[in-house]
């Protein structure tokens, strides 16, 4: 792995909300230098200034794209560029647009009309699945894989690995499919289940994190949790322990 490994932010969304700055400084004494904003438009500023005291920077970061109106879209870019993302991801497209083949390819072809608009502001655009993409069959295949083949080769890639294995493929097949253009993975880990609640530390669950960080060595790994019944920032500091003792 050559990359630095990152957190999303959203992992410790109650802390921040309470202290941006304290916050930051936590997950910078953990050991990260990178992490990956969400809900930063209304506070670009002071998120980009907090970041920059802890020493961190964002390489990524979530924004809905596909749901926000033509100023809405100006302004997250705007934002985008003042936190210092390189790339921003759309984080969640409706689970009722990917039922049919129409659908999907529609999405597609909508979020790859948005690449150049974000590249005029040195953005690249990618997009971030749930298990409904991969539960959701079209054809034969993942909702998912419908989506992916129809995208601009300029939108990247972020996938959920957790989610991926929840909706029924092995993630490890799918990095494998679409190769480089898995530019980030979330890595996470559970029970397998729907229930956020039960998401464990890397390396604490059932998950196959070998294999899925041995597919992507040179991607961005991002470790999430979507919820967690102990200490969050255990959480969070022995992922990060587990992961750069497997690259070691």
């Amino acid at each position: 792995m050559t990359q630095p490994l990152s957190v999303q932010l959203y992992t410790v969304r109650d802390a921040l909300a309470a202290d941006l700055p304290g916050t930051l400084q936590r997950i910078a004494d953990i050991g990260y230098t990178n992490v990956e904003a969400f809900g930063f438009v209304d506070r670009a500023e002071a998120l980009r200034d907090a970041l920059a005291a802890a020493g961190l920077q964002s390489p990524s970061g979530h924004a809905r794209l596909l749901a926000a109106g033509e100023q809405d879209l100006e302004q997250i870019f705007h934002a985008s560029v003042t936190v210092g993302l390189g790339t921003l991801i759309d984080p969640h497209i409706d689970e009722a647009r990917w039922t049919t083949r129409e659908d999907v390819e529609a999405i597609a072809r909508e979020l790859s009309a948005l690449a150049p608009r974000a590249a005029d502001h040195g953005l690249t655009l990618g997009y971030h699945n749930h298990a409904f993409e991969f539960s959701n069959r079209i054809d034969g295949v993942s909702a998912y894989e419908v989506f992916a083949d129809a995208l601009s080769d300029d939108v990247v890639l972020e996938l959920d690995t957790y989610w991926v294995q929840v909706g029924g493929d092995d993630p490890v097949a799918i990095i494998g499919k679409y190769g480089d253009k898995v530019q980030f993975l979330h890595v996470k880990d559970g029970d397998g289940s729907h229930d956020d609640k039960k998401q464990v530390a890397v390396g604490d669950g059932i998950m196959p994190i070998a294999a899925i960080t041995g597919a992507a060595p040179d991607a961005q790994w991002v470790v999430e949790l979507d919820d967690h019944e102990g200490d969050v920032f255990k959480a969070v500091t022995d992922s990060y322990t587990f992961l750069e003792g497997a690259r070691a």
